[in-house]
């Protein structure tokens, strides 16, 4: 993998870069659709090609692991050609799902051991056995293996936690450059800082995954329940230590205001459930503000849903139909608002990148923030 830096904000920490994976460019900054089992949920891969324009998606090594399983994953060539998605993936490596399924599973020095969610078997994740099953499912860039601390959180649980994490990076590293790819293309492998919200923490964390000098960098462990201005503050923080060379990959955010501002902060990379849940329940983020299409104020509203994104959706439909699609709970609807979130994000992003290439960001930012925070 390959990264540049092509051009800074004049008045933030904002820059548009280059990544150069072996299936394609990454533009950043750049947001990722979240695909846990192998599909954004509700969308098409065309879709999202076509009409969204997503640039790479994510995958979780959880679920992919079992469900469909890996072998039928290494018999179809990789995760690329079992979805059909021929642009970048990226895989996280189950450390959130350590996190997510507390009552489920039991945490030692040598891994994780849990329990299926879907028949209740017993596994354990290892920090190698995480670049293994990675490895398998062939994603261009894949995380190492950690441990995501709850908010809130004691300062010796988080101290442990990520002095864990630490020792977990240096296995995954091992394993991962004692290995190589199975389907003919490089991948490549990001380290997660952790610390909770301490800001010492943060910094050792940062420091030590700075120093395996890995391709990339990724931020955990927030976006938790903390608030936003400690999230502001622990990002702002952990990007001032991480290799300006190298892009900077904030898991797990967030909203579009959350997005904007931590691009000022140096943040290259996100993913988010966000766009997809949120448009299956209603929820639509435009470049005026987030609509509630249940409400009644939009039953005769036939006009598009955002004329100012311009986007699949707009050309088509009106807000009148969608709240009626919503409504009637047909399926049909939880498709387009979900494309229709998805364009937003990626419009976002984009034209955040615009605004850093003309030195205009940090000013386009702060009008925007107000905007996309607006309920209509």
């Amino acid at each position: 993998m390959e990264f540049e830096v092509q051009h800074k904000d004049k008045g933030s920490k904002a820059r548009a870069g280059k990544i150069i994976t072996g299936h394609g460019v990454i533009q950043t900054p750049i947001f990722m659709p979240v695909g846990t089992a192998g599909s954004v949920k509700a969308v098409h891969q065309r879709e999202l090609e076509n009409d969204i324009k997503a640039q790479v998606i994510l995958g979780n090594t959880y679920h992919l692991y079992l469900r469909p399983g890996l072998d039928i994953i290494e018999k179809a060539g990789g995760l690329h050609k079992f979805n059909g998605w021929e642009r970048p993936l990226l895989t996280d490596s189950g450390g959130y799902q350590v996190y997510s399924l507390a009552d489920s599973r039991k945490i030692t020095e040598d891994g994780v051991t849990f329990q299926s969610h879907i028949d209740g078997s017993s596994h354990i994740f290892t920090p190698e056995r995480v670049m293994d099953i990675q490895r398998t499912i062939g994603a261009d860039i894949i995380m190492a293996f950690d441990e995501c601390t709850p908010y809130p959180c004691e300062y010796d649980y988080a101290k442990r936690s990520m002095e864990m994490t630490h020792r977990w990076l240096a296995r995954c590293c091992q394993q991962f450059d004692n290995t190589e790819g199975k389907y003919g293309y490089q991948q490549t492998l990001f380290p997660i800082v952790q610390g909770s919200v301490y800001k010492d923490l943060r910094s050792q964390s940062a420091e030590a995954i700075a120093s395996f000098e890995r391709e990339g960098n990724a931020i955990g462990g927030l976006s938790v329940g903390e608030p936003a201005e400690m999230m502001y503050e622990m990002t702002e923080l952990v990007c001032d230590i991480l290799p300006a060379d190298k892009p900077r990959y904030l898991m797990g955010v967030g909203t579009p205001a959350n997005i904007l501002e931590c691009i000022a902060l140096g943040v290259d990379m996100f993913d988010c459930v966000m766009p997809t849940r949120n448009a299956r329940n209603g929820m639509l983020f435009t470049t005026e503000g987030i609509i509630n299409i249940k409400n009644k104020k939009w039953e005769d509203d036939l006009e598009p849903v955002d004329p100012g994104l311009g986007g699949y959706v707009d050309t088509f439909y009106s807000k009148a139909y969608l709240r009626h699609l919503v409504m009637s709970k047909e399926i049909l609807g939880a498709q387009i608002a979900s494309i229709h979130n998805l364009t937003f994000y990626l419009w976002l992003v984009t034209e955040a990148r615009k605004q850093i290439e003309k030195g205009t960001f940090f000013d386009w930012k702060r009008r925007m923030v107000g905007k996309v925070s607006t309920k209509l």
